[in-house]
């Protein structure tokens, strides 16, 4: 009995060392140290409905790694924001949330077998600093403009592949940008009597009809020489969109940008002109001159506080020529508008969209007026949509008591580039963009 015992423990004994060796042995394949080539990360960019915020990077690791191989936990990421307009061009500095982590080819999208690059995509929304592409100048020059985005991709776990190990990459090398929507925008600029108007443009995909034109004038802080500003400093990007586009059946989209402000006028500020006028009508004319399949009986126009300002001095001076118009949140006092003005604006249809708790503008002096003028001249298709605040309408986004996230009262333009918008005609339900896209002259 003891002599097969220790049969048995001999036996035990020899099979453990052999496990042993076997799993030392394999170890050490694994371990083996991969090296990687030059190593680099790309931004992504897309426009919410508080501005831009880069929602992920793709980290190209220089060699190919399996699917599954990697998780939230394999890196960090630390972003350095600045402002190189500022005296103090440094904003903000820390490690971001990593939401997701997948294998991807170069342009992100998951990889099936094997990949080299790496989807991070991190956390961001209105409250969280460090997701933001963009600053707003608000002491010197009153602009929005790309913020500098510094990020260092640390490795924090190892990466197994058949070959070998990766670990210990530390990524800074930026090797480019991409932005959602924004990147199907050309830029172009146009002068008129010594004016100079930059512009973004979309155009839709050549379908053999003619498209309408819808013409989007920007706030105060999207002006300068940079025409990805007025497209990407609110979400006027969204006018590119599949969704947005389907009730148009394809729509041009044209965003030109003042080299400073709508409201710029001939003798003051907001004085009831614009000494860009003339130019922007021009670019306009040129505009639609050039792009012959451009549906001259269907030119929309619409813009936000300034541009809403803007709008409304277009369609007072242009009346033929719009066939509707959204001024938003629009910044012209209703006392700089004549009755005979009215007489002149009410047959251009019109849908003003606003919020009664605007701290900017307010809407008693400015849109309010200015529609029960309208409707009491008679005007048969103008409407009015005053809400109460501006909130995320998403379900994204909450206040810490948990209803929905508030924006400034000012930024009603969210309500329409999300088609938010609604009303009631002859008994039935329609939004913005079912309205506007039915309007020809």
């Amino acid at each position: 009995m003891f002599k097969k015992m220790k049969k048995q423990a001999r036996k035990a004994f020899l099979l453990s060392l052999v496990a042993c060796t076997t799993f030392s042995f394999s170890s050490g394949v694994m371990a083996k140290e991969m090296k990687t080539q030059p190593t680099s990360y790309q931004t992504v960019t897309e426009i919410e409905d508080w501005g831009p915020a880069i929602t992920k990077v793709i980290v190209d690791l220089g060699r190919p790694v399996p699917v599954n191989s990697v998780t939230t936990d394999t890196f960090d990421v630390n972003v350095k924001i600045s402002d190189p307009r500022l005296a103090e061009p440094f904003l903000y500095e820390g490690e971001r949330t990593i939401t997701k982590a997948y294998v991807s080819d170069k342009d992100g999208n998951p990889a099936v077998a094997t990949g080299k690059y790496v989807v991070l995509e991190m956390e961001f929304g209105p409250n969280v600093p460090l997701s933001t592409a963009m600053n707003y100048d608000w002491r010197k020059t009153g602009f929005n403009d790309w913020t500098d985005n510094e990020y260092t991709i640390t490795q924090q776990e190892a990466i197994a592949t058949p070959a070998g190990t990766i670990s210990g990459l530390t990524i800074d090398t930026f090797s480019g940008g991409i932005k959602e929507l924004v990147d199907e925008f050309s830029t172009g600029e146009a002068t008129y009597d010594d004016v100079t108007l930059t512009y973004a443009d979309f155009e839709p995909k050549k379908d053999n009809k003619k498209n309408p034109l819808v013409i989007w004038l920007h706030g105060a802080g999207e002006g300068g020489t940079d025409p990805t500003i007025p497209i990407s400093g609110n979400k006027a990007v969204n006018w590119a969109s599949d969704d947005i586009q389907s009730y148009f059946g394809g729509a041009y989209v044209l965003a030109p940008q003042t080299p400073t402000f709508w409201m710029d006028g001939e003798t003051s500020f907001g004085d009831g002109t614009s000494k860009y006028e003339d130019a922007l009508m021009s670019l306009i004319e040129e505009y639609v001159s050039s792009n012959k399949d451009i549906d001259t009986d269907r030119i929309y126009i619409g813009g936000d506080s300034n541009g809403g300002y803007m709008t409304m001095l277009m369609i007072r001076d242009y009346p033929e020529y719009f066939a509707a118009a959204i001024p938003t949140c629009e910044a012209l006092a209703d006392t700089l508008i004549t009755d005979e003005q009215i007489e002149d604006m009410k047959n251009v249809p019109t849908w003003f969209v606003t919020s009664a708790n605007d701290p900017v503008v307010n809407v008693n002096n400015y849109t309010v007026p200015t529609y029960e003028r309208l409707v009491a001249a008679g005007a048969p298709n103008v409407h009015l949509s005053l809400f109460d605040n501006v909130v995320d309408t998403s379900g994204l986004y909450k206040n810490d008591d948990g209803t929905p996230y508030e924006y400034n009262g000012h930024w009603s333009w969210i309500y329409v580039y999300n088609n938010d918008v609604k009303t009631t005609i002859d008994g039935k339900e329609i939004t913005l963009m079912e309205w506007l896209a039915s309007q020809s002259k």
